[in-house]
């Protein structure tokens, strides 16, 4: 947990640094698509931000008001940066608007053009060790920002090229546009990030690839149990919960039946990081397919 608070903590420095190049390409240019990465580029501080907060918050170990811990809070951070992603597309398509109704050439579009560049590449390479360090810890928090960050890279990559296409070509309205193709591509991103994040909240079930696994690990594992069923299983950040129950014979003792959860677990853990694991266990009057040994 504390090399991915390092991870956050970094992101706000990193992004404070790309919104002050992004800031000064477009004081060199007076471009409005450099603009429009620049605000997206306030978004990303702010963004990063929030993922600090929510990352330490979420290592806090569980309490008595908060039984299972407080892994979802990075969830809060995505939603709100997804927000934060909305306001920022509907704050440039309206400098858009006004660059196309009184469009005008960039100034010092090459000088501008490296500094935004610069601004690019450091977003390009802190995106891939984002991706890499939030698959590793299963953060929502560093995914969304790592997610907004690779799109910023896209679309600055288009920025790019168009205002460079204006300064060569002097078709002034190809500014504008890129602008407000910018805040579409934006606006995408940051709806899918919002779906996402509320689907955590809302305790959405594993993706079916795991809940194969999930049942592979049960079914190899529960030798001497009846059945299990009624499984259910929900992501909260970095965490796993899975439910289910399990049928063992009437004959069996506690100890037996212990020893039959203790080896689905350990089987689990070992094939699920971060898996929280609750095995109810029933008398063989409770299957409900008799003869199967796991659902």
């Amino acid at each position: 947990m504390r090399r991915v608070l390092r991870f956050a903590a970094a992101s706000v420095a990193i992004a404070c640094l790309v919104l002050a190049l992004k800031l000064g390409a477009w004081w060199l240019t007076g471009s409005v698509a450099l603009l429009a990465d620049a605000l997206e580029s306030v978004v990303n501080v702010a963004a990063a931000a929030a993922a600090l907060l929510a990352v330490r918050f979420s290592a806090l170990p569980p309490d008595a008001n908060h039984p299972y811990g407080h892994a979802k809070a990075e969830y809060f951070s995505a939603v709100l940066e997804g927000a934060l992603i909305i306001v920022a597309a509907l704050a440039i398509l309206h400098q858009a608007w006004g660059a196309f109704q009184a469009p005008r050439a960039p100034e010092q579009a090459g000088l501008g053009l490296m500094v935004s560049a610069v601004a690019t590449g450091l977003n390009a390479g802190w995106s891939w060790l984002l991706f890499r360090e939030g698959r590793r810890a299963r953060s929502p928090a560093l995914l969304a920002d790592a997610r907004h960050l690779l799109s910023d890279v896209v679309t600055s990559g288009g920025v790019l090229l168009g205002v460079g296409a204006v300064a060569l070509t002097g078709i002034l309205w190809l500014d504008p546009l890129l602008a407000a193709l910018t805040a579409v591509n934006i606006l995408w991103s940051g709806s899918k990030l919002m779906r996402e994040s509320v689907g955590g909240l809302m305790d959405e079930a594993v993706e079916p690839g795991l809940l194969s696994r999930i049942r592979g690990a049960v079914s190899t594992t529960a030798e001497g149990a009846i059945e299990a069923h009624d499984l259910r299983t929900r992501h909260a950040g970095r965490l796993t919960f899975i439910e289910f129950h399990l049928v063992v014979p009437g004959s069996m003792t506690v100890d037996q039946a212990h020893a039959i959860c203790d080896r689905i677990e350990a089987a689990l853990k070992a094939e699920i990081e971060g898996a929280t694991i609750t095995i109810h266990v029933e008398p063989e009057g409770k299957a409900k397919h008799h003869g199967v040994l796991v659902l």
